[in-house]
């Protein structure tokens, strides 16, 4: 039982696995809505437009949070401007998030001091949050499950069919421009946590397994909110003990999972074709 506690005498592991739960539930429930609308490229997108306003951020001496949130915002904004503007929508986060991804590989091959704790938006550092840190991601998780509860009903409208959602009076560009803002938010608070290179895989992975699982929108939710921050969980001990990154350990569990699940409903789908009786030619005309 000693063994098992272990990781739990740290206070730095402790912070790990509340900030990486919270993490993980956001991802899942916002994951839900993102491969519903099959937005999966533009929240890779905007988080690597994201690292922009990070390195800026570090230049400008700003605080990380203050200076990646407007700069996410703005970029989230940007992109729904230009998609007003008889710009397709991909097109749109292409010329948005690589115009300021390549910003900050700019900055950083001239600036060239940067720290460990930039170094995290890239990679991820669950293991080294800070007590603001966790406190930043509480107020966020808060914030956007009020907001997922307020508008449940506008964005599962928006979600399937914009134009029925618009017939029901459902105020389209104030949906698109809320849960730009929501996504945005939601990158800037878990950049830290997951980085740049594998915050996709905690959005798109759980959803897709919850999808595996269920149809109905409310059941999708919490099974991959649920999921989201149960994986969080398990791979971050897990990485205690097999000595790895821990943001490359929720990954890998998550689809580790995804896979088995998904090996699991194909063999079932082929063992009820097996079951089903043949087809009767008998009363046939």
């Amino acid at each position: 039982m000693d063994l098992l506690l272990a990781p739990f005498r740290y206070e730095f592991f402790s912070r790990a696995i509340l900030v990486g739960m919270m993490a993980g539930l956001l991802c899942g429930i916002m994951g839900v809505y993102i491969t519903t609308r099959r937005m999966s490229y533009i929240a890779h997108g905007l988080s690597h437009a994201i690292l922009g306003g990070a390195v800026m951020s570090y230049v400008l001496g700003l605080n990380f949070y203050i200076g990646s949130g407007i700069w996410g915002f703005a970029a989230a904004l940007l992109i729904q401007y230009l998609t007003g503007r008889k710009i397709y929508s991909d097109a749109a986060i292409g010329i948005v998030t690589t115009a300021s991804f390549a910003l900050g590989v700019a900055v950083i091959s001239s600036y060239r001091q940067f720290s460990q704790n930039f170094e995290a938006a890239l990679f991820g550092n669950v293991l080294g949050v800070s007590p603001n840190d966790l406190w930043v991601v509480t107020g966020v998780t808060i914030v956007l499950l009020s907001l997922v509860f307020l508008f449940y009903r506008p964005l599962l409208f928006w979600c399937f069919d914009r134009e029925v959602a618009q017939v029901h009076g459902v105020p389209i560009f104030a949906m698109d421009t809320l849960f730009a803002l929501m996504l945005a938010t939601l990158l800037v608070a878990t950049l830290n946590v997951l980085g740049v290179t594998l915050i996709i895989s905690a959005v798109v992975i759980p959803a897709s397994i919850a999808r595996l699982v269920s149809d109905r929108f409310g059941y999708l939710m919490i099974i991959s909110g649920i999921l989201g921050s149960a994986i969080s969980f398990v791979g971050i001990y897990l990485s205690y003990y097999l000595d790895i990154a821990s943001g490359a350990s929720v990954v890998l569990l998550s689809t580790a999972i995804f896979a088995c699940v998904l090996l699991t409903k194909n063999l079932q789908g082929r063992y009820n074709k097996r079951r089903l009786p043949p087809l009767s030619t008998k009363h046939l005309p």
